[in-house]
């Protein structure tokens, strides 16, 4: 279960990555939840995922912060 909300965080981030807008909501909520261990990975995810997605690296200053 320790893996449960990084796992659904990662799939509704991948449902919602056609809107920027709900990407970043979405985010923000995600980094309230996780632990901090939890961030670090999503982080590096995160660069993944959004490496041929331009639109979405506005969201990627909220995990910088």
């Amino acid at each position: 279960m320790a893996r449960a909300m990084y796992d659904y965080t990662k799939t509704i981030l991948k449902k919602v990555s056609f809107n920027s807008e709900l990407f970043c909501k979405e985010l923000e909520k995600a980094l309230t939840r996780l632990l901090p261990h939890e961030i670090k990975e999503l982080t590096i995810w995160l660069r993944e995922f959004t490496a041929n997605k331009p639109e979405l690296y506005v969201c990627m200053a909220l995990v910088k912060k």
